[in-house]
């Protein structure tokens, strides 16, 4: 007879989940009381990563072991049972139960937010604020994977109520107001001249789909992820062909733990051979277009947050949350070099070109490699909280970095090289002073660089969980313009190929297209009122814009693929 396993809750434990279930809820305040009376700081448990609703997770799983506690003896009162468990009080069964006295969270408006400077942009004055408030989807059991462990993140807050409709001209009583106040947007484009089939759903993923990726030289195939680990890679039809019959996409499901398989990004080489994938499980998989393993590794130790493979394809790179970041050589099959820089979970990395790259962490350091070193040969301080996202420009001179203190900075790293001074680790100058990007009212959480023709300096884009999306002058630290049509966190954000337009996704269930240049907003589609988010965007543009369209990665459960060219709004704008 096997031993029974002995079960044991400690104090640190419990105040662990209570801790992060505080932070969830945004009781900033009351998770700090915590931690210092319990002095959590000091307990090895409080540097595990606890999944994002948890403690509503695990009291749930303890509602169901009651009721089958209380509904063992199968009587005939336990089989019509109707009445409610409660954490708080002792279960009664009954086939009439009594009224419910569940608490309902009231509704609060909107708060008051003290508005940015307006700014001049081709003299007329734009308001640089953001009106809308950070709003993240009500609690649920399923959760978007980013690039960071964003489960103790203080990114929830009561949702605010979507306004009445206006109504139609014409007479109106209480009843058709009423009726209109429920009515639910459907899953669609914002107008009415767009053909449907502009819009496809790749369906076939049976959970959240949270990665997508276009194959950068086979142009018809998207891969995308979903939270069950399970790796889908789209063969699409010809636009220009629209009779082509589709095809099985290729399934890849090489993962095992049932507990830690969320996705978090896929990775094309430049070749558009080879697909990485990170994942919560901790390994790395890079596999082929037809879905056969090519290299897997368990070296790291905590989850991969990201891939990116380098301009050549040669080499590949890893961030976990094991602090590490890890060089691949891809044609070797091996690992090349681990990078420990980082005090904290290493959340983003990214190439500035074939032998440097850049890391970042919770520890709100900004780090530089080269390829053939060890140790860093720059650190980039300055940010007060950790950072979400590093991004280098095209040519490979200036990095950009998001971060939860509400601060996007840009970084010069033109004068950095593998010969220079800079191999002394960690070295800085007063040269290093970013340009600091200031506005958002919450965790930066994605950027984008571009540049329009005729203006001089390179523009960026950041967008927020404050549900702002604002364009910036990335030499002289200007907002240019601040669009605030999502009403909850902005998830992702692309530039298309040509620098005209900005496509951003967000939890409250949009896509928005905007014109860079005039600023208008040229068109919105709406993934539905159940499961609404859109976590990841990817732009495509083939064979002079012939090939023009918008993948999409849902949480309702599929890959969307928008073609352009069926969007009149897009198609008949004029193009630079």
């Amino acid at each position: 007879m096997a031993p029974i396993q002995q079960i044991q809750i400690t104090s640190d434990e419990i105040n662990r989940l209570i801790y992060s279930y505080f932070r969830d809820s945004g009781f900033e305040h009351s998770a700090y009381t915590l931690v210092k009376e319990a002095q959590l700081e000091r307990s090895a448990v409080f540097k595990i990563h606890v999944p994002r609703g948890e403690l509503v997770e695990l009291l749930s799983k303890a509602l169901l072991y009651t009721e089958v506690e209380c509904h063992f003896n199968g009587s005939e009162t336990a089989v019509e049972c109707k009445a409610k468990f409660s954490l708080l009080e002792s279960h009664t069964c009954s086939p009439n139960p009594p009224e419910s006295h569940s608490f309902i969270a009231p509704i609060f408006p909107p708060p008051v937010i003290m508005s940015a400077p307006p700014v001049q942009t081709n003299g007329v004055f734009q308001d640089s604020s953001s009106t809308k408030r950070k709003s993240s989807p009500p609690p649920r059991n399923v959760t978007p994977a980013e690039k960071r462990p964003r489960k103790e993140a203080n990114d929830m807050d009561v949702d605010t109520p979507e306004p009445e409709p206006k109504p139609k001209a014409g007479p109106s009583n209480k009843s058709s107001k009423a009726k209109n106040s429920k009515k639910q947007r459907v899953q669609g484009p914002a107008d009415d001249v767009t053909d449907p089939n502009a819009i496809t759903l790749l369906s076939g993923h049976t959970t959240e789909v949270f990665v997508c990726a276009f194959n950068p030289v086979k142009y018809n195939l998207l891969a995308s992820g979903s939270k069950d680990a399970v790796v889908k890679i789209w063969k699409l039809p010809d636009p220009t062909n629209p009779s082509a019959p589709a095809e099985d996409p290729v399934t890849i499901d090489y993962f095992s733990k049932e507990d830690a398989r969320d996705l978090t990004c896929l990775s094309w080489n430049s070749a558009g051979t080879l697909l990485a994938i990170a994942s919560y499980d901790c390994k790395l998989r890079i596999c082929d277009i037809a879905g056969s393993m090519y290299y897997e590794n368990d070296k790291h130790q905590g989850p991969i947050f990201t891939t990116r493979f380098s301009p050549s394809g040669r080499w590949l790179l890893t961030a976990s949350l094991d602090g590490t970041s890890c060089l691949w050589d891809v044609a070797g099959k091996r690992l090349h070099r681990q990078y420990s820089a980082h005090e904290d979970c290493c959340l983003d990395v990214d190439w500035i070109n074939d032998n440097m790259f850049a890391s970042c962490g919770a520890d709100r350091q900004v780090h530089i490699f080269s390829v053939d070193e060890d140790k860093a040969i720059k650190t980039f301080g300055g940010h007060t909280d950790e950072i979400n996202q590093i991004k280098c420009n095209p040519s490979g001179t200036r990095l950009a970095s998001c971060s939860d203190d509400m601060t996007t900075r840009i970084w010069n790293v033109s004068n950095i090289s593998s010969s220079s001074e800079d191999l002394i680790p960690g070295l800085g100058s007063t040269s290093d002073k970013a340009i600091l990007l200031e506005g958002h009212r919450h965790s930066v959480s994605t950027i984008g660089w571009y540049r329009l023709p005729g203006v001089e300096n390179e523009l960026i884009a950041t967008g927020s969980f404050d549900g702002a999306t604002r364009l910036w002058d990335s030499v002289t630290g200007r907002c240019l313009h601040a669009f605030s049509d999502h009403a909850r966190p902005v998830y992702a954000l692309d530039i298309s190929p040509n620098n005209q337009w900005l496509t951003t996704g967000g939890g409250d269930g949009w896509l928005h297209i905007y014109d860079l240049r005039s600023y208008a907003k040229l068109w919105s589609w709406f993934a539905g009122a159940e499961k609404p988010g859109v976590f990841e965007i990817h732009w495509q543009t083939h064979n002079g814009n012939k090939v023009d369209r918008i993948g999409m990665a849902l949480e309702c459960r599929a890959a969307g693929v928008v073609d352009l060219r069926k969007v009149p709004a897009i198609a008949n704008a004029v193009r630079l």
